[in-house]
């Protein structure tokens, strides 16, 4: 006997016209989803059956109990509506003879083995004579998916449908004995993890008598102590309560009291008492820094600010400050005296090379191994939540498929954001707004303008040869004798022993450099400090540095002044640039050749610059007469432009000065003055435009050397910014048009050109990357 349960409305239409002792054939569908099946959604082998009971039950259908009887061969569907009717045939069937037989009679004995204690199995086999039947009561008795069971169906041959059940009951058992070895596995881990957790009450109750508590004790006192805000306070009451309903040795365990851990670690209310008093800044300034009264004076006027504002109020949260300059100027040792003079902790958080917005804002919890990002490590260090907090290298941080940390920063340097700042570990509001930030970069132009609109920049250039000479004696110098182990007073360093360091060995915006090289001076002389004779208090006598001592420590000169090499020939002329570190000098070589007027450049220049060569290169053909130049030159001589030196990348309007003035020198054959440096847009109409970097670009000509140096007007005003030791030692020649560029730049006489050009010797600077701006 089987239960079909009816539901289909035609179906239903069907079972309603059905009364026990009525036949009907049972097709089985290809896709059960099917709601109108056709011939060929139908399986070709159906069964006939006998209705012997019906059960109405309203709306949930009908349940059909039926019989099956034989099997028949579809042939066609006769119609459709109220419900299916179809033409079949009897199929014929193998009987598959004593094989048949044999395989029936072991397949009986092997369920017999399989299910000792089954009644009802044992009734059936007892029963079932027919190999065809056996296979099919069987069949219906095993539990196994419909697909198999459809298999057995359409098996017309007696002996492959035996071998196919056996084939099932051979699966099924398969599948029993894998079952039950999975559910002894499991009772023995339970087992196991039962023991353990007895064993860790008992461990519990003698660490107890031991007073050996569990941390989680301490853990919660700590924070039931603490000011917290309303909302850290309920997260923290339910993570405690997740914490006592996990085991101590669990994982989820050890994440929550890690998390806990770090909300009792953080400074949600404690505040260091932090000074006030402008002068003490302004004191502290001066002494760690020389020079750098603007950077000093922008640096007060910010604390002024935060002093009369208020420390909590909202105009306190005015913008950020940001000192950008070149390596080795002071900028971050700018915020350190900064938070010595205010009494803040200071945290130096390091963004250089960092690509991954986690890095900021932190891992979620959900992953293994997560912590909240630098910014907030750097408030648990710090242990208030008013410290300074350097956000060094701010220009280096990258982007990554992980994220961009610059949109990250947004939020952190935004005043009206950073009050409600949240880490994604923490997943909390943490104000940041008492926070005093101090960003330090090089090079602005790799911000983005969102990041650069949210900065109070402040631009630290670099220091000019006297500048130098007295931070080395101030500074540089006793630091280093203390790292050699000798004291301040054992080594003397005249001032023309200094300035010889600067202007022989160094040639840099900072003093960096100028560091390493008095350290290896104090290297060198410190045999000889300790051979000194005492005197009769047990002193030693001071060593006083003489060139010598240079020659021996430092080697030959690196940097030599090349006054004279600069003019030997026309058509060379030097520049000026801007880089991330500081001012250059580039030189602008120009050379001719018989040729057919073909232009070239060299020197690793970017498209700005080949413009501004052509540009140049236009204007003279347009005014050749007016400046002496055969007009028909280039149909006779190829042009030859090369910017040393070629592995630096370089690019910027702002040579397009020097390379009009090396064309014209070189086409004249008056050379350009040894002692003038220039800088400036050049037009096809000989206008001289305005350009940046003014002030790094004129120490740059002061620490080369130069006497004269050529601005375009519209930077005029730019002068005030150099200091006035080096605007006393140079000439400003202010040009509005290239005709007074050419008066002031070249000699007056031509020379008769024996040779190509010489190359000058270039001072080193610039690093990667030089370029004119």
């Amino acid at each position: 006997m089987t239960t079909i349960p009816v539901g289909r409305p035609r179906s239903r239409a069907l079972a309603d016209a059905l009364r026990p002792g009525d036949r009907v054939l049972l097709a089985v569908q290809r896709d059960p989803s099917q709601e109108d099946p056709s011939l060929a959604d139908l399986h070709p082998i159906a069964t006939l059956a006998r209705v012997t009971d019906k059960t109405d039950r309203g709306s949930r259908g009908v349940i059909l109990v039926v019989e099956p009887t034989s099997r028949y061969r579809l042939i066609s569907l006769l119609q459709t509506v109220p419900y299916w009717t179809a033409r079949a045939e009897l199929a014929e069937e193998t009987s598959g003879g004593d094989e048949a037989q044999i395989l029936a009679t072991a397949l009986r004995d092997h369920l017999r083995e399989l299910a000792p204690g089954d009644s009802q199995l044992h009734e059936l086999l007892r029963e079932t004579r027919d190999p065809a039947v056996l296979a099919d009561r069987v069949a219906a008795w095993m539990d196994t998916d419909d697909a198999k069971k459809t298999e057995v169906l359409l098996q017309l041959d007696v002996t492959a449908r035996l071998r196919r059940v056996a084939e099932l009951i051979n699966e099924a058992r398969a599948k029993a004995e894998l079952r039950s070895k999975i559910d002894g596995e499991v009772r023995k881990e339970l087992g196991k993890h039962q023991k353990e957790a007895m064993l860790r009450q008992q461990l519990r109750a003698i660490q107890k008598e031991l007073g050996e508590g569990d941390d989680k004790d301490e853990l919660r006192e700590k924070l039931d102590a603490m000011e917290l805000p309303e909302e850290v306070r309920e997260v923290v009451d339910r993570e405690l309560r997740r914490l006592d309903q996990v085991g101590p040795n669990q994982a989820e365990g050890n994440v929550i009291r890690t998390y806990l851990q770090w909300i009792a670690d953080l400074p949600w209310t404690d505040r260091a008492p932090a000074s006030s008093d402008i002068d003490a800044v302004a004191q502290k300034l001066e002494e760690d820094h020389y020079g750098l009264d603007d950077v000093k004076r922008r640096i007060l006027e910010h604390m002024a600010v935060l002093k009369l504002s208020g420390a909590s109020s909202n105009a306190a949260r005015g913008t950020i400050l940001c000192l950008v300059g070149p390596p080795g100027v002071g900028k971050t040792s700018l915020a350190q005296s900064v938070a010595a003079a205010t009494g803040r902790p200071l945290q130096r958080v390091s963004l250089g090379g960092v690509r991954d917005e986690a890095e900021i804002r932190g891992h979620r919890r959900t992953y293994i191994g997560a912590l909240p990002g630098r910014l907030i490590a750097a408030m648990r260090k710090a242990k208030v939540k008013n410290p300074v907090i350097v956000l060094d290298e701010i220009d280096k941080m990258g982007r990554g498929w992980q994220g961009d940390p610059e949109a990250a920063l947004l939020e952190v340097l935004d005043p009206e954001q950073n009050k409600n700042f949240t880490d994604h570990y923490m997943e909390l509001p943490f104000d940041l707004s008492e926070v005093l930030f101090i960003a330090t970069a090089n090079d602005l132009s790799t911000l983005s303008a969102p990041l650069r609109d949210r900065l109070e920049i402040i631009e630290v250039t670099g220091y000019t040869a006297e500048e130098k000479v007295q931070i080395a004696h101030r500074h540089l110098v006793p630091q280093q004798l203390v790292k050699a182990g000798m004291p301040e007073k054992s080594v003397l360093f005249a001032d023309e022993i200094l300035a010889a360091i600067v202007r022989d060995y160094t040639r840099e915006a900072g003093v960096r450099q100028l560091a390493r090289e008095i350290q290896k001076v104090a290297r060198s002389v410190a045999l000889d400090v300790a051979r000194a004779k005492t005197d009769e208090h047990g002193e030693r006598e001071a060593v006083t540095v003489t060139s010598e001592h240079l020659k021996k420590s430092l080697g030959k000169p690196r940097f030599l002044s090349d006054m004279a090499e600069r003019g030997n020939a026309p058509g060379i002329a030097a520049g000026l640039a801007w880089t991330p570190v500081g001012g250059d000098i580039l030189y602008i070589e120009t050379t001719k050749m018989p040729g057919k007027g073909r232009l070239e450049i060299t020197g690793q220049l970017g498209d700005v610059m080949k413009e501004s060569a052509r540009a140049a290169l236009a204007y003279l053909r347009s005014r050749a007469d007016e400046y002496g130049v055969d007009p028909e030159f280039l149909e006779k001589h190829d042009l030859h432009i090369h910017v040393p030196a070629g592995a630096i990348p370089k690019d910027g309007p702002s040579a397009g000065v020097t390379m009009f003035t090396a064309l014209a020198s070189l086409l004249t054959g008056r050379r350009v003055r040894s002692d003038v440096a220039m800088t400036g847009e050049a037009t096809l109409r000989g206008r001289v435009l305005p350009i940046g970097g003014v002030k790094s670009k004129v120490l740059a000509a002061h620490r080369a050397g130069f006497k004269r140096v050529i601005l375009p007007k519209l930077n005029e005003r730019d002068i005030d910014d150099v200091p006035e030791s080096v605007r006393g030692e140079l000439e400003f020649v202010i040009a509005e048009e290239m005709r007074e560029v050419l008066a002031a730049a070249l000699e007056p006489d031509p020379v008769a050109v024996d040779a190509g050009p010489t190359t000058p010797s270039t001072p080193k600077g610039g690093g990667e990357g030089a370029v004119i701006a």
